[in-house]
Protein backbone atom coordinates (compact mmCIF):
# COMPACT_ATOMS: atom_id res chain seq x y z
CA UNK A 1 0.00 0.00 0.00
CA UNK A 2 0.86 3.86 -0.62
CA UNK A 3 2.56 5.67 2.53
CA UNK A 4 0.25 8.71 2.28
CA UNK A 5 3.60 11.07 3.07
CA UNK A 6 5.04 9.42 0.06
CA UNK A 7 2.46 12.57 -2.01
CA UNK A 8 4.26 15.12 -2.80
CA UNK A 9 3.76 18.34 -0.88
CA UNK A 10 0.97 21.05 -1.97
CA UNK A 11 1.40 24.81 -3.26
CA UNK A 12 -1.53 27.20 -3.40
CA UNK A 13 -1.83 28.71 -7.15
CA UNK A 14 -3.38 31.45 -8.12
CA UNK A 15 -5.42 31.01 -11.53
CA UNK A 16 -8.99 32.34 -12.71
CA UNK A 17 -9.73 34.32 -9.88
CA UNK A 18 -9.21 30.94 -7.43
CA UNK A 19 -6.21 29.23 -5.72
CA UNK A 20 -5.77 25.45 -6.71
CA UNK A 21 -4.14 23.48 -4.45
CA UNK A 22 -1.46 21.95 -6.77
CA UNK A 23 0.87 18.83 -6.01
CA UNK A 24 3.84 18.35 -8.56
CA UNK A 25 6.40 15.92 -9.09
CA UNK A 26 9.16 15.41 -12.03
CA UNK A 27 9.90 19.24 -12.00
CA UNK A 28 13.44 18.72 -13.54
CA UNK A 29 11.29 17.39 -16.54
CA UNK A 30 9.70 21.05 -17.92
CA UNK A 31 8.40 20.84 -21.33
CA UNK A 32 6.57 17.64 -21.15
CA UNK A 33 3.63 18.48 -18.87
CA UNK A 34 0.85 16.25 -18.37
CA UNK A 35 -1.98 17.32 -16.16
CA UNK A 36 -4.07 14.82 -13.91
CA UNK A 37 -7.75 15.63 -13.67
CA UNK A 38 -9.53 13.64 -10.56
CA UNK A 39 -13.21 12.91 -10.15
CA UNK A 40 -15.93 13.09 -7.38
CA UNK A 41 -15.91 12.79 -4.24
CA UNK A 42 -11.70 11.90 -5.22
CA UNK A 43 -8.83 14.11 -4.54
CA UNK A 44 -5.40 14.81 -6.35
CA UNK A 45 -4.28 12.30 -3.78
CA UNK A 46 -6.22 9.81 -6.08
CA UNK A 47 -3.29 9.78 -8.42
CA UNK A 48 -1.01 8.98 -6.21
CA UNK A 49 0.13 5.59 -7.84
CA UNK A 50 0.37 7.16 -10.81
CA UNK A 51 2.71 10.03 -10.14
CA UNK A 52 6.09 8.36 -9.39
CA UNK A 53 5.52 6.12 -12.74
CA UNK A 54 4.97 9.12 -14.90
CA UNK A 55 7.97 11.45 -13.64
CA UNK A 56 10.64 8.53 -13.44
CA UNK A 57 8.96 8.12 -17.06
CA UNK A 58 10.24 11.77 -17.98
CA UNK A 59 7.09 14.02 -17.59
CA UNK A 60 6.55 16.88 -15.47
CA UNK A 61 3.79 16.04 -13.65
CA UNK A 62 0.78 18.73 -12.32
CA UNK A 63 -2.19 17.19 -10.16
CA UNK A 64 -4.66 20.05 -8.89
CA UNK A 65 -7.49 19.60 -6.61
CA UNK A 66 -9.66 21.09 -8.55
CA UNK A 67 -12.17 23.70 -7.42
CA UNK A 68 -14.02 23.05 -4.72
CA UNK A 69 -12.24 19.87 -3.39
CA UNK A 70 -9.60 20.14 -0.69
CA UNK A 71 -7.37 23.22 0.40
CA UNK A 72 -8.40 25.05 -3.01
CA UNK A 73 -11.39 27.91 -3.33
CA UNK A 74 -14.92 27.17 -2.82
CA UNK A 75 -17.00 30.01 -4.23
CA UNK A 76 -20.30 30.10 -3.34
CA UNK A 77 -22.23 30.36 -6.52
CA UNK A 78 -23.52 27.31 -7.71
CA UNK A 79 -22.23 29.24 -11.75
CA UNK A 80 -18.71 29.31 -10.20
CA UNK A 81 -18.70 25.56 -11.29
CA UNK A 82 -19.71 25.11 -14.72
CA UNK A 83 -17.30 24.32 -17.57
CA UNK A 84 -15.85 27.38 -18.84
CA UNK A 85 -14.59 27.89 -15.11
CA UNK A 86 -13.11 24.18 -14.38
CA UNK A 87 -12.02 24.28 -17.89
CA UNK A 88 -10.87 27.84 -17.39
CA UNK A 89 -8.58 26.91 -14.30
CA UNK A 90 -6.61 24.30 -16.05
CA UNK A 91 -6.16 26.75 -18.41
CA UNK A 92 -4.73 29.36 -16.17
CA UNK A 93 -3.03 26.79 -14.50
CA UNK A 94 -1.11 26.06 -18.00
CA UNK A 95 -0.35 29.37 -18.15
CA UNK A 96 1.18 29.47 -14.79
CA UNK A 97 3.74 27.02 -15.74
CA UNK A 98 4.70 28.52 -19.03
CA UNK A 99 3.12 25.82 -20.86
CA UNK A 100 1.42 26.44 -24.38
CA UNK A 101 -0.03 22.86 -23.80
CA UNK A 102 -0.17 19.43 -22.48
CA UNK A 103 -1.64 16.34 -21.87
CA UNK A 104 -4.29 15.63 -19.75
CA UNK A 105 -5.86 12.75 -18.14
CA UNK A 106 -9.08 13.00 -16.39
CA UNK A 107 -11.32 10.24 -14.32
CA UNK A 108 -14.93 10.14 -13.95
CA UNK A 109 -15.79 13.86 -13.44
CA UNK A 110 -12.45 14.60 -14.35
CA UNK A 111 -12.77 13.27 -17.57
CA UNK A 112 -15.92 15.03 -18.36
CA UNK A 113 -13.80 18.34 -17.46
CA UNK A 114 -10.71 16.90 -19.87
CA UNK A 115 -13.65 16.49 -22.78
CA UNK A 116 -15.65 20.08 -22.38
CA UNK A 117 -11.91 21.20 -22.24
CA UNK A 118 -10.80 19.99 -25.50
CA UNK A 119 -13.75 21.16 -27.13
CA UNK A 120 -13.52 24.70 -25.53
CA UNK A 121 -9.84 25.03 -26.07
CA UNK A 122 -8.63 22.43 -28.11
CA UNK A 123 -5.26 24.03 -29.12
CA UNK A 124 -4.28 23.59 -25.23
CA UNK A 125 -4.85 20.06 -25.41
CA UNK A 126 -1.68 17.97 -26.83
CA UNK A 127 -3.10 14.29 -26.19
CA UNK A 128 -6.41 12.95 -24.05
CA UNK A 129 -6.49 9.94 -21.61
CA UNK A 130 -9.63 9.82 -20.20
CA UNK A 131 -10.57 6.71 -17.44
CA UNK A 132 -13.94 5.45 -16.92
CA UNK A 133 -16.64 7.99 -18.32
CA UNK A 134 -16.57 8.35 -22.52
CA UNK A 135 -17.12 10.90 -24.31
CA UNK A 136 -21.12 12.08 -23.65
CA UNK A 137 -23.05 13.14 -26.52
CA UNK A 138 -24.77 16.21 -26.09
CA UNK A 139 -27.77 15.08 -27.29
CA UNK A 140 -31.56 16.85 -27.79
CA UNK A 141 -32.12 17.39 -24.48
CA UNK A 142 -30.26 18.78 -21.35
CA UNK A 143 -29.01 15.86 -19.64
CA UNK A 144 -30.27 16.12 -15.88
CA UNK A 145 -33.78 16.26 -17.53
CA UNK A 146 -32.69 13.24 -19.84
CA UNK A 147 -31.78 11.15 -16.62
CA UNK A 148 -34.64 12.64 -14.99
CA UNK A 149 -37.09 11.24 -17.80
CA UNK A 150 -34.83 7.72 -18.24
CA UNK A 151 -33.93 7.16 -14.46
CA UNK A 152 -36.38 8.85 -12.13
CA UNK A 153 -35.74 11.76 -9.59
CA UNK A 154 -34.06 9.67 -7.08
CA UNK A 155 -31.12 8.73 -9.47
CA UNK A 156 -28.10 11.14 -7.75
CA UNK A 157 -27.28 13.29 -10.68
CA UNK A 158 -31.55 14.64 -10.66
CA UNK A 159 -31.34 14.36 -6.71
CA UNK A 160 -28.19 16.57 -6.63
CA UNK A 161 -30.10 19.34 -8.89
CA UNK A 162 -33.51 19.20 -7.90
CA UNK A 163 -33.31 18.72 -3.92
CA UNK A 164 -29.98 20.82 -3.74
CA UNK A 165 -28.48 20.46 -0.27
CA UNK A 166 -30.27 17.81 1.14
CA UNK A 167 -27.67 14.82 -0.03
CA UNK A 168 -24.76 16.72 0.44
CA UNK A 169 -25.63 17.57 4.48
CA UNK A 170 -26.12 13.81 4.82
CA UNK A 171 -22.58 13.16 3.06
CA UNK A 172 -20.76 15.85 5.36
CA UNK A 173 -22.65 14.03 8.59
CA UNK A 174 -21.36 10.82 7.54
CA UNK A 175 -18.30 11.64 5.96
CA UNK A 176 -16.11 8.62 7.14
CA UNK A 177 -18.69 5.96 6.52
CA UNK A 178 -19.80 7.42 3.39
CA UNK A 179 -16.14 7.18 1.88
CA UNK A 180 -15.23 3.96 3.45
CA UNK A 181 -18.83 2.60 1.95
CA UNK A 182 -18.12 3.99 -1.37
CA UNK A 183 -14.17 3.10 -2.12
CA UNK A 184 -15.36 -0.42 -2.91
CA UNK A 185 -14.58 -3.28 -4.99
CA UNK A 186 -15.63 -6.89 -6.16
CA UNK A 187 -19.43 -6.03 -4.43
CA UNK A 188 -21.76 -8.41 -4.85
CA UNK A 189 -24.79 -7.69 -7.24
CA UNK A 190 -27.51 -6.55 -5.53
CA UNK A 191 -30.90 -5.60 -6.52
CA UNK A 192 -31.76 -2.29 -7.18
CA UNK A 193 -34.03 -0.64 -4.08
CA UNK A 194 -35.62 2.13 -3.82
CA UNK A 195 -34.45 5.66 -2.45
CA UNK A 196 -31.36 7.68 -3.52
CA UNK A 197 -28.90 5.10 -3.50
CA UNK A 198 -26.09 7.30 -2.40
CA UNK A 199 -27.63 8.75 0.76
CA UNK A 200 -28.64 5.20 1.48
CA UNK A 201 -24.86 4.31 1.08
CA UNK A 202 -23.47 7.18 3.41
CA UNK A 203 -26.03 5.80 6.24
CA UNK A 204 -25.32 2.18 5.56
CA UNK A 205 -23.73 0.42 8.74
CA UNK A 206 -21.54 -2.14 7.05
CA UNK A 207 -19.52 -1.33 3.82
CA UNK A 208 -19.62 -4.58 0.68
CA UNK A 209 -17.00 -5.82 -0.87
CA UNK A 210 -13.80 -5.14 -0.72
CA UNK A 211 -12.19 -1.89 0.61
CA UNK A 212 -10.60 -0.02 -2.61
CA UNK A 213 -7.28 1.71 -0.07
CA UNK A 214 -5.88 1.36 3.10
CA UNK A 215 -7.01 2.73 6.30
CA UNK A 216 -4.26 5.37 6.25
CA UNK A 217 -5.30 6.00 2.49
CA UNK A 218 -8.36 6.72 3.04
CA UNK A 219 -7.77 9.01 6.42
CA UNK A 220 -6.48 11.49 3.52
CA UNK A 221 -9.59 10.94 1.74
CA UNK A 222 -11.75 11.50 4.90
CA UNK A 223 -9.67 14.46 6.57
CA UNK A 224 -10.15 16.51 3.29
CA UNK A 225 -14.11 16.43 2.84
CA UNK A 226 -13.99 16.48 6.87
CA UNK A 227 -12.60 20.30 6.04
CA UNK A 228 -14.07 21.33 2.71
CA UNK A 229 -17.58 19.35 3.25
CA UNK A 230 -19.40 18.19 0.25
CA UNK A 231 -21.08 21.43 -1.49
CA UNK A 232 -18.41 22.78 -3.90
CA UNK A 233 -17.74 19.43 -5.47
CA UNK A 234 -21.39 18.58 -5.78
CA UNK A 235 -21.99 21.80 -7.53
CA UNK A 236 -20.33 20.42 -10.44
CA UNK A 237 -23.13 18.28 -11.01
CA UNK A 238 -25.82 21.24 -10.49
CA UNK A 239 -24.11 22.73 -13.64
CA UNK A 240 -24.56 19.90 -16.37
CA UNK A 241 -27.77 21.09 -17.74
CA UNK A 242 -25.69 24.85 -18.04
CA UNK A 243 -22.66 22.92 -19.48
CA UNK A 244 -25.00 21.72 -21.67
CA UNK A 245 -26.11 24.98 -23.38
CA UNK A 246 -22.38 26.24 -22.33
CA UNK A 247 -21.05 23.53 -25.10
CA UNK A 248 -24.26 24.14 -28.28
CA UNK A 249 -22.07 26.16 -30.45
CA UNK A 250 -18.43 24.21 -30.10
CA UNK A 251 -17.71 21.93 -32.60
CA UNK A 252 -18.34 18.43 -30.72
CA UNK A 253 -15.12 16.42 -32.72
CA UNK A 254 -12.08 15.85 -30.55
CA UNK A 255 -9.30 15.58 -32.82
CA UNK A 256 -6.47 14.82 -30.59
CA UNK A 257 -4.78 11.31 -29.62
CA UNK A 258 -7.21 10.00 -27.20
CA UNK A 259 -6.52 6.54 -24.91
CA UNK A 260 -10.16 5.61 -23.40
CA UNK A 261 -9.34 3.11 -20.26
CA UNK A 262 -12.48 1.45 -19.01
CA UNK A 263 -13.03 -0.86 -16.02
CA UNK A 264 -15.02 -4.19 -17.28
CA UNK A 265 -16.64 -4.14 -13.86
CA UNK A 266 -18.01 -0.18 -13.77
CA UNK A 267 -21.53 1.14 -13.61
CA UNK A 268 -20.56 3.79 -16.39
CA UNK A 269 -21.05 2.41 -19.76
CA UNK A 270 -19.04 1.94 -22.22
CA UNK A 271 -19.59 4.37 -25.17
CA UNK A 272 -20.44 2.13 -28.51
CA UNK A 273 -20.47 5.23 -30.68
CA UNK A 274 -16.85 7.09 -28.88
CA UNK A 275 -15.12 7.06 -32.41
CA UNK A 276 -17.64 9.13 -34.48
CA UNK A 277 -17.03 11.86 -31.76
CA UNK A 278 -13.49 11.02 -30.96
CA UNK A 279 -12.31 9.60 -34.38
CA UNK A 280 -8.57 8.59 -32.80
CA UNK A 281 -9.16 7.16 -30.09
CA UNK A 282 -8.18 3.84 -28.74
CA UNK A 283 -9.66 2.00 -25.89
CA UNK A 284 -8.06 -0.35 -23.49
CA UNK A 285 -10.40 -2.11 -20.63
CA UNK A 286 -8.82 -3.56 -17.34
CA UNK A 287 -10.68 -6.38 -15.20
CA UNK A 288 -11.71 -3.84 -12.72
CA UNK A 289 -14.84 -1.35 -10.98
CA UNK A 290 -14.90 2.13 -11.32
CA UNK A 291 -11.77 3.15 -9.19
CA UNK A 292 -9.74 2.40 -12.39
CA UNK A 293 -6.34 4.19 -11.22
CA UNK A 294 -6.29 2.92 -7.89
CA UNK A 295 -8.16 -0.86 -8.08
CA UNK A 296 -5.31 -1.57 -11.23
CA UNK A 297 -2.56 0.92 -10.70
CA UNK A 298 0.10 -0.90 -12.21
CA UNK A 299 -1.68 -2.07 -15.16
CA UNK A 300 -3.83 1.49 -15.26
CA UNK A 301 0.41 2.78 -15.49
CA UNK A 302 1.33 0.28 -17.67
CA UNK A 303 -1.36 1.02 -20.37
CA UNK A 304 -0.76 5.10 -19.76
CA UNK A 305 2.91 4.97 -20.31
CA UNK A 306 3.21 2.32 -23.22
CA UNK A 307 0.32 4.43 -24.87
CA UNK A 308 2.63 7.88 -24.59
CA UNK A 309 5.84 6.39 -25.65
CA UNK A 310 3.94 5.13 -29.07
CA UNK A 311 2.10 8.37 -29.72
CA UNK A 312 5.88 10.42 -28.88
CA UNK A 313 7.69 7.76 -31.34
CA UNK A 314 5.16 8.88 -34.37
Amino acid sequence: MFDPADFPEPTLVPVNGVELEVFEAGRQNAGKPIVLCHGWPEHAFSWRHQVPALAAAGYHVIVPNQRGYGNSSRPAEVTDYDIEHLSGDLIALLDHYGYEDAVFVGHDWGAMVVWGLTLLHPNRVKKVINLSLPYQERGEKPWIESMEDVLGGDFYFVHFNRRPGVADAVFEENTFRFLRNLYRKNQPPAEPRPGMALIDLARAETPLGEPVMSDGELAVLVSAFESSGFTGSVNWYRNLDRNWRLLADVNPIVQQPTLMIYGDRDAVQKSERLTDFVPNAEVVSLDCGHWIQQEKPEETNQAILKWLEERDAI
